[in-house]
């Protein structure tokens, strides 16, 4: 967002604070809300089913998995090759066969990131694994329907091993979660990477995304999946990688459905040359002054994570992604099916939490306008305007961090959302929803803070997910996320989340402009979502 921009000329295509700030607080939530520690496999070993499905042969080779809960889990399956020494920086490429029968009771190494508060990061660049989770008796000739898991993490953080599925199995559907290539590894852009075999560069992570959708169209029909029926869902950095894999022309029928969970922060990408120019200076950053591949390619693991001191974003790289995400959807150039977009009502007051943790203050009513300036990288002009006309203090009860929270929330996720959600709606099926329990447990977001945090960025995983370390549930929470648990896999069933099992959800119009509010108990339509999202403002 460009210095002195009035109301009137605001941009409506891409509201996002900059980069060096966003990089700080993204990397911090990162921190926070993920981190690289798996999620524990049970104690017991394998055992065969009364079917002996626990054995599956894939076009790579034989894997036995395990039994748990329930739920046959096959854990830490490669899916592409390990991209290590010539293969760093080159798109996914396919795994070599093995002999015999692999062990797929453990989970595969997280892709290389730094450490956070809950685990010990990784410097492992063998890291592309997959895994797949399974109703008991699913088997070869079933077609359950298949979920196709991308975490988030800021694009620097995270595994699918941290997610557990369980609870969606059991609505009867097959789920995959993956690992991908995360920060430079995953995502930098340089002029030599892109002039090596495998083409433009900087999309390295979304190609692995793709790589294991491929696999799954392969190989998921002989864990008891419909190969056909593929729906890619996503959080936060998950949701861009959907919203990217929508705007991908090389993931065109790779997947029948999409839902994108507080991913429109970004829907405008950097073309090539401008991340290249960003590639330039990382590389001298990190000791390759001659600015050769060869030179990158030589760099150790942990140099390169101790200079991810930058935000990173796919790039417009002419071949993963042939232009940015939003002219993509509004243009109707993406891969064409039911999707759905949502939102949190408070994102953003997470963020300011995680500022007020790092710093040990509060934030003042004296700072408001400069943190105002600093979240949007505005004029103090229009961060005067925007404090005392649009935001003004006395709208939130005199509190700081409730406005800021507001406005972050407003300019970076919602109003992106509804612009995408409109866009997509001209051409396919769409809904909208906003997850807005006010009392949300944080799981593990700051407990400290000096405010409330409400429906904050990412607190909506908890009530679709196990594994997460968060608090249990009150009643009312349990039927909103057995609700939301209804409404996703019959999405993913049939393409709409509409059955008898849960109240009704509209489609989305931009007409009527009807969401889906996933408040405890019970979720209800619900209409205003422009309105007091400011979203005339914000240009959504």
């Amino acid at each position: 967002m460009a210095e002195g921009h009035t109301r009137d000329t605001l941009p409506g295509s891409n509201r996002t604070p900059t980069p060096s700030r966003l990089a700080l607080l993204l990397a911090a939530v990162a921190l926070l809300v993920g981190s690289a520690v798996p999620t524990a496999v049970s104690a017991a070993g394998p055992a065969e089913d009364s079917g002996g499905r626990l054995v599956v042969p894939t076009d790579e080779g034989v894997v036995r998995g395990v039994l748990t809960n329930g739920v046959r889990e096959f854990l830490g399956i490669p899916y592409a090759a390990p991209p290590v020494g010539d293969l760093r920086w080159q798109p996914a490429q396919e795994h070599a066969p093995w002999q015999g029968v692999r062990d797929a009771t453990s989970f595969g190494s997280p892709c290389p990131q730094a450490a956070g508060l809950f685990g010990p990061g990784s410097t492992n660049e063998d890291c592309l694994y997959l895994n797949v989770y399974t109703p008991p008796h699913a088997g070869h000739g079933d077609r359950y329907p298949v979920m196709f898991w991308i975490h988030g993490g800021a694009l620097v953080t995270g595994a699918g091993s941290q997610y557990d599925p369980t609870s969606l199995v059991a609505r009867g559907v097959v789920v995959v979660t993956i690992n991908y290539r995360l920060g430079a590894l995953g995502f930098l852009a340089h002029a030599a990477l892109t002039d090596s075999p495998g083409g433009p560069s900087g999309d390295y992570g979304l190609t692995d995304q793709q790589a294991a959708l491929r696999w799954s169209r392969r190989n998921v029909g002989r864990f008891g999946g419909d190969p056909r029926n593929l729906t890619i869902f996503g959080e936060s950095a998950g949701g861009l990688s959907v919203h990217a894999q929508l705007a991908s022309p090389l993931a065109h029928d790779l997947f029948a459905n999409a839902i994108t969970q507080s991913g429109a922060y970004s829907l405008v990408q950097p073309s090539l040359s401008q991340a290249e120019g960003s590639g330039s200076q990382y590389a001298a950053a990190v000791g390759c002054a001659d600015q050769t591949a060869s030179c990158l390619r030589s760099v150790p693991v942990s140099t390169l994570l101790s200079h991810e001191d930058t935000i990173y974003f796919p790039d417009v790289d002419g071949r993963v992604l042939t232009q940015s995400i939003g002219p993509a959807l509004a243009g109707g150039q993406f891969n064409r099916v039911p999707v759905i977009e949502g939102t949190n009502h408070d994102e953003w007051r997470l963020f300011v939490a995680v500022t007020e943790l790092t710093t040990g203050q509060p934030l003042a009513p004296a700072g408001y306008e400069t943190a105002i300036q600093q979240t949007l990288g505005v004029s103090p002009s229009f961060a005067h305007t925007l404090a005392t006309v649009d935001y003004p203090l006395s709208s939130y009860g005199g509190n700081p961090s409730i406005a800021l929270g507001a406005l972050g929330t407003d300019a970076i996720f919602a109003c992106n959302a509804r612009a995408a959600v409109r866009s997509m709606s001209a051409f396919v099926p769409a809904r909208q929803y906003e997850f807005a329990d006010e009392n949300a447990p944080p799981f593990p977001s700051p407990t400290a803070a000096s405010f409330p945090l409400g429906a904050y960025h990412a607190a909506e995983l908890q009530y679709l997910f196990g594994g997460l370390g968060a608090t249990p549930l009150a009643p009312d929470q349990q039927r909103l996320s057995a609700a939301m648990k209804t409404y996703w896999t019959q999405f993913a069933r049939t393409g709409t989340p509409n059955s008898p099992a849960a109240p009704f959800w509209p489609a989305y119009t931009a007409a009527a402009e009807q969401l889906q509010s996933l408040v405890p108990p019970t979720p209800v339509p619900a209409s205003g979502f422009a309105v007091e999202h400011h979203c005339d403002l914000w240009g959504g």
